[in-house]
């Protein structure tokens, strides 16, 4: 045998205990590791996560075992008791977790042979570690993003009310950073609400890949005994089981979408991060986060740090690389199982506990957030942001070519730079000594101008408060 296999044990009823042999291996070895080996093998630290998803898959599975007669009814309820008083121990904190054997697989079956005896061995056969472990990890994974489904759906209700309430502020649209033309605040909300409607399809995506269940795929071949898989993936709550037992028992797809889909994610954070970063700053003071979300400085009295906004930026980096490592650890993998496939657990659980604790820092910013309507006003006209409006009202009331309109308007924009004013500065005379035709109905107002962005999609306040609701509807009504 493998010692790298982690299922060759299949249908062993003896784990060794007691004995001088391994535990886990069976009668080949006739000790047991070193213990070097036994601390680069072992992943009870971190698999022991995996002990509610664990149980129910054994659950499952002897329930199974019990329908096909393949383990007699009075054997069958003794697993099934033992297993409940194990869920209750780890629960309550009682279970005591073993290194020496290796896995919460390993461990859940040497306390349950201590609960109930020999006939715990029964509870193994027609199954490998290499199906349990793909097994687990797949109801853990569907658990993970079904509550980062929530966390998402959270942010977005605050990030809605937000832009709700601000649906007139006018401000200041960016591009590279340059003031380009206004748009409302509950427009710019608005549009980190979209992207976490696509994160969340994501992970909806993945999800609905990931619904097929492993079990039964035993080490990588399938097994002998007349096991009813489908009644098996039934109770787990799978859509089917999985069609190739090689593949069963080796994709990590899975654990990859979900990494992939809470690293777009945590972009999309980083981004509103930055934001927030730049509009506390003072030269900006477009917001102001509350205390509960904001730091001192220990020389500086007068500072107000938005340091969980920068490290939700930092925790980025983590997560991205999370999903690089996996990726890296898959890639040069033959069919079927193989040990590299342990590293696979370490880099999905932090990324989800990352990824879980930057959407409640970022929700808590959100809806605590207070704005400065009027620093966001003033700002809002800076840089010649009504440009485009003059551009506009040329080609709509004189008939210019937009070209030509843009021509003249850069013009006009010149001339406001040559006088060291804004464009709402200008006399009628400036601009119609650039362009005769010009007449007073012209207004250059930042407000009227976002007001005027009345297409779908705009960022006229009216489009806002109805994209506000559609929102409500899109993403965070019960679906029927």
């Amino acid at each position: 045998m493998d010692v790298n296999d982690r299922g060759d044990d299949t249908n062993s009823d003896d784990t060794g205990a007691g004995t001088g042999r391994s535990a886990m291996w069976g009668g080949r070895f006739a000790a047991g590791p070193a213990a070097i080996m036994e601390r680069i093998n072992a992943s009870i630290d971190f698999d022991k996560r995996l002990f509610r998803q664990d149980i129910a898959g054994s659950k499952a599975h002897c329930q199974m075992l019990m329908a096909t007669g393949i383990v007699s009814k009075d054997d069958g309820e003794a697993i099934l008791a033992g297993l409940d008083q194990i869920l209750q121990e780890i629960v309550d904190g009682r279970f005591v977790f073993k290194t020496a054997l290796e896995d919460i697989h390993m461990n859940v079956e040497a306390r349950l042979r201590e609960i109930i005896g020999p006939a715990a061995g029964r509870l193994h056969t027609a199954r490998s570690r290499n199906d349990q472990v793909a097994t687990d990890f797949k109801l853990w994974t569907r658990d993970a993003i079904d509550g980062l489904d929530r966390d998402m759906a959270a942010l977005q209700a605050a990030l809605i009310d937000q832009a709700e309430a601000h649906a007139d502020a006018v401000m200041p649209g960016f591009t590279h950073l340059q003031a380009a033309q206004p748009v409302t605040f509950g427009h710019h909300l608005l549009a980190y609400v979209e992207m976490l409607g696509r994160d969340r399809g994501r992970l909806r995506d993945a999800r609905a890949r990931l619904n097929e269940c492993p079990l039964g795929a035993a080490a990588l071949a399938g097994t002998g005994f007349p096991i009813d898989r489908h009644s098996t993936a039934a109770a787990l709550g799978f859509d089917r089981p999985a069609a190739n037992s090689l593949d069963a028992v080796s994709d990590r797809d899975f654990a990859v979408e979900l990494m992939a889909a809470a690293s777009l994610c945590a972009v999309h954070l980083s981004r509103l991060a930055e934001e927030l970063v730049v509009w506390t700053s003072a030269q900006f003071g477009f917001v102001r986060l509350s205390d509960g979300f904001s730091t001192g400085s220990s020389i500086m009295p007068q500072k107000r740090n938005p340091d969980a906004a920068e490290l939700i930026r930092a925790k980025t980096g983590r997560v991205v690389g999370h999903l690089n490592g996996l990726l890296m650890v898959m890639k040069g993998l033959p069919l079927a199982y193989s040990k590299d496939m342990q590293e696979d657990k370490e880099p999905v659980f932090e990324t989800v506990d990352t990824l879980t604790l930057c959407l409640a820092a970022m929700t808590g910013m959100i809806a605590d957030l207070r704005v400065d309507r009027a620093r966001l006003a003033a700002a809002a006209g800076a840089g010649f942001s009504t440009a485009t409006d003059i551009a506009d009202w040329l080609v709509r009331e004189l008939g210019l070519p937009f070209r030509d309109a843009h021509h003249v308007t850069g013009a006009i924009v010149k001339r406001a730079e040559e006088r060291g004013v804004g464009l709402e500065d200008l006399s009628l005379a400036d601009l119609q000594a650039v362009e005769p035709r010009i007449t007073a109905d012209l207004r250059l107002d930042p407000a009227g101008s976002a007001a005027a962005r009345t297409s779908f999609g705009g960022t006229a306040p009216v489009r806002v408060r109805e994209a506000c609701a559609d929102a409500r509807r899109r993403f965070l009504d019960p679906a029927p």
